[in-house]
């Protein structure tokens, strides 16, 4: 049974006779919602993910296991994504990103005991739940692309991912001031910026709770034909089904998952190698700045030249950037400046997958089965970033920061060959809108 675009009750013929225009309204004012929720989720996650290694440093008492504080949470947004992404096949987005985001407060909430009794296991726990925030933010990415026309799809991800540079770029920067403003208290200072991502997660939950009406996926459904509409396609198993019988959907899953482990592994170990050249938290917080400016501030150029060039072309460029990225990071030493054009080029790397990737992804799928699609992206990428992640402390504590980047180079030389394999034997269709440019 479809629903109606504007209320998500059972849908007549009559309300689903939407004109141009007004889908043209209905999409803006989702992506004005998303953007203004992602400016805040954004904020919520960086905010304290920069002090996580050294956190599990403390807890743990061997830096050893400085990776698998933010492991866990990769592994939690990972194991969150299929049940997040079940509930808003059946239910919507708004129901799916607001439990997201509560589960996320709790873990930060979590985080903060496991710091103030030290304990590690809890800790691991709490980092797990607080993942579930990152689902969230990584979920909105794909809400906006719900309406979308397909030659403005990648714009329309990209923009949402733009919106998380404001809250994304200042994050790290509040982490001295969060932790300093529980100084003197029960709480450790560096456990202080969770107790303000758990109040961020909660205000973001409700504005996507009030203002996420009517619900895009459900109105997408609405609005798609008969033979779109069936119960059977939005099965995990037919996301399984349509992602074997499209190579462009596979593309799009292994761009999206090697971008995020590259990125991943080398990003949770900076601040480490920044720490033993000297660094201070300051600097370490304008550094992963610069790193989280890259990932956001250049989205929506990376989804016009997705659009425009087409997805395999920016695919290319994503190995590019992520490749000379792990070069001059990986050969910095104590050069503070190298470092911090490397995790910007870094970002910028991972954006041009992420954004090229989704939309190839959500091109390639039919419309029953993209949020069980969307989902298995998530669950992919962020399992092989988990593992990224928790390998990157122990090559990091055996090997070097130097090794580890020439590790992510290599990743990066499968995802390149599968481009252009695909590229050539598969090529990507061209879709000309009606303003004669544009491409898929």
């Amino acid at each position: 049974m479809t629903t109606s675009p504007g209320t998500d009750r059972p849908a007549t013929a009559p309300t689903l006779a939407r004109t141009e225009a007004e889908l043209a309204r209905l999409q803006r004012r989702t992506s004005w919602v998303l953007i203004a929720s992602q400016v805040l989720g954004g904020l919520g996650v960086p905010i304290s993910i920069a002090l996580a290694p050294v956190l599990a440093t403390q807890v743990s008492g061997t830096e050893a296991l400085s990776g698998f504080a933010s492991t866990a949470s990769v592994i939690g947004t990972a194991l969150l994504s299929l049940p997040l992404a079940a509930l808003m096949t059946a239910r919507g987005r708004r129901p799916g990103l607001v439990v997201a985001y509560a589960i996320g407060a709790v873990g930060a909430a979590l985080v903060v005991l496991a710091a103030t009794i030290k304990s590690f296991p809890l800790l691991l726990l709490g980092m797990a739940a607080f993942g579930a925030a990152s689902s969230a933010n990584l979920q909105a990415r794909f809400a906006a692309a719900d309406l979308a026309a397909p030659d403005r799809r990648a714009r329309a991800i990209s923009v949402v991912v733009w919106a998380s540079t404001l809250g994304a770029v200042l994050g790290p920067n509040l982490s001295a001031p969060a932790s300093r403003s529980f100084a003197g208290t029960s709480i450790p200072e560096t456990a202080g910026p969770f107790v303000w991502a758990a109040v961020v997660f909660v205000l973001t939950g409700t504005l996507i709770c009030v203002l996420l009406r009517p619900d895009p996926l459900l109105t997408a459904r609405a609005l798609a034909g008969p033979e779109e509409q069936s119960r059977e396609g939005r099965s995990l198993r037919a996301g399984l089904a349509a992602v074997k019988a499209s190579p462009r959907a596979r593309l799009a899953l292994v761009t999206v998952a090697v971008s995020h482990t590259v990125m991943v592994s080398i990003m949770v170990m900076t601040p480490m190698d920044l720490g033993h050249h000297g660094a201070d938290l300051e600097l370490v917080g304008l550094v992963i700045s610069g790193h989280i400016a890259g990932m956001f501030a250049f989205s929506p150029v990376m989804g016009w030249l997705a659009d425009r060039l087409g997805r395999l072309s920016v695919i290319g460029l994503a190995a590019g950037l992520l490749s000379v990225a792990a070069l001059l990071a990986g050969t910095a030493g104590p050069s503070h400046t190298q470092s911090a054009l490397g995790l910007f080029l870094l970002g910028l790397g991972w954006s041009a997958g992420m954004v090229a990737g989704s939309a190839l992804l959500t091109d390639s799928v039919p419309q029953p089965a993209r949020a069980a699609v969307q989902g298995l992206s998530d669950l992919t990428m962020n399992a092989a970033a988990g593992v990224g992640g928790a390998a990157a402390g122990l090559v990091m504590s055996q090997a070097s920061y130097g090794w580890l980047n020439a590790i992510g180079a290599a990743l990066l030389l499968p995802m390149a060959a599968l481009a252009l394999f695909t590229a050539r034997r598969h090529p990507v269709p061209v879709t000309v809108p009606a303003s004669g440019k544009g491409g898929q």
